[in-house]
């Protein structure tokens, strides 16, 4: 008779070969983008999108936003004739450092319409614009201005975000950080 004792070792998981997460991921990515076309190529072609309008075209122009006066104003009013619409903070320094361009050539270009949404607290945008006043109206997002941007493709959340509207409503143009005044320019004059 044998008095060892054998101990049994309980089988360890197996380790993922290098690259298997990764592929997976990968693979992950792909369905999930695969399933977001679906869902755009269904609404665009069961009409929900409406009119040519994306779904989160539609829910941007259906917003209403309250004005520095606490009033609300309806985005829908600025159709009609294109649109560069500015999301901005007073706590961001390349937002603050790109409005008076902005500024500029919202004076300089009235064929477009600029419209500045301030992702922050009503008494600070108040606050700058006595010290630095614009020449586009200037309507406030406050904290739920971040997840607005991430529906209009802002995926990283940064800010300034910018987005060119055409006439029509349809988005044409995103740009994440500030403008250079040549790519502004070139903004202005693609619509």
């Amino acid at each position: 008779m044998n008095d060892r004792k054998t101990t049994e070792k309980s089988p360890q998981p197996a380790q993922p070969q290098p690259g298997t997460r990764r592929q997976w991921l990968l693979g992950a990515g792909g369905v999930l983008a695969a399933a977001g076309a679906g869902v755009w190529a269904w609404q665009r072609w069961s009409g929900q999108a409406g009119a040519g309008q994306t779904a989160a075209e539609q829910a941007f122009w259906a917003l209403q936003l309250p004005g520095l006066d606490g009033q609300l104003q309806a985005l829908q009013q600025y159709q009609g004739r294109p649109l560069l619409v500015n999301f901005w903070a007073t706590w961001c320094p390349p937002c603050v450092r790109e409005l008076p361009l902005l500024n500029h050539v919202a004076r300089q270009q009235p064929q477009v319409q600029m419209l500045g949404i301030a992702v922050d607290k009503a008494a600070n945008v108040t606050k700058w614009l006595q010290r630095e006043p614009l020449a586009f109206p200037v309507l406030l997002a406050e904290t739920g201005g971040m997840g607005l941007t991430r529906e209009l493709g802002n995926i990283n959340g940064g800010l300034p975000f910018s987005i060119l509207w055409d006439a029509t409503g349809r988005m044409r143009q995103r740009r994440i950080g500030a403008f250079s005044e040549d790519i502004l320019q070139r903004w202005m004059t693609s619509v």
